[in-house]
């Protein structure tokens, strides 16, 4: 299955669509940023762990700049939450929903790609998971909020998951829609009842791990 696929195409695309509005979201939720400063951070939310991606596997220049409907899915995204931000603020539920969209999605094609490029299963694993909260970590950190994948245990793990299951489908030579939407379908169940019910990884004897802790939110 390579990566050029319709299929991954447009996966790729949707998960840059829904990262892109995800992180105008929170440029309106947490910052009350500008159009520019929404914009700003919804296209780096949906493309920053894409280019990190594509940086580590050597694949210049990042498809994001190669492929001119990268960036405008992502300011479309963008664009729509900035002129909807009026209904849209005060809602974390959606916010949390299109998180778990983009990380489901890009895990599986962060996975993929590593492996079309000849990595071994480790470490397309690995880099699965680094595409899918790599925007998010940039958008956290430019609001000056701690990164979900260092404060959410259930962020970084439901990617691993999902990329886990991908590659060890596509090994098995499971190939094709069905094992992509399983492994993403993954991810996100877990993502979202991790959101739901508060779960987290495992914390060091003593540390809280309730929002009253987190100052940012």
């Amino acid at each position: 299955m390579g990566f050029e696929s319709p299929l991954l195409l447009t996966l790729d695309l949707l998960g840059t669509f829904a990262f892109g509005l995800n992180g105008a979201l929170a440029a309106v939720r947490f910052a009350r940023l500008d159009i520019v400063g929404v914009l700003t951070l919804g296209m780096l939310t949906a493309i920053g762990g894409g280019i990190i991606r594509d940086l580590i596997l050597g694949a210049t220049p990042p498809a994001t700049f190669s492929d001119w409907r990268y960036l405008t899915v992502a300011a479309a995204g963008a664009l729509i939450a900035f002129a909807f931000s009026q209904r849209l603020d005060r809602l974390a539920w959606p916010i949390e929903i299109l998180d778990a969209v983009g990380l489901s999605v890009f895990a599986v094609t962060g996975a993929t790609k590593a492996l079309d490029f000849g990595l071994g299963p480790a470490q397309a694993v690995i880099l699965g998971a680094i595409t899918a909260v790599g925007g998010g970590t940039l958008r956290d950190t430019l609001i000056r909020r701690v990164p979900s994948v260092m404060s959410d245990g259930l962020y970084a793990i439901p990617a691993l998951i999902g990329a886990l299951i991908i590659v060890v489908a596509i090994l098995l030579g499971v190939e094709g829609f069905v094992a992509a939407m399983i492994a993403a379908a993954v991810c996100f169940v877990i993502r979202v009842l991790g959101v739901r019910f508060n779960l987290n990884a495992p914390m060091p004897p003593g540390v809280r791990t309730d929002d009253s802790d987190r100052a940012d939110d």
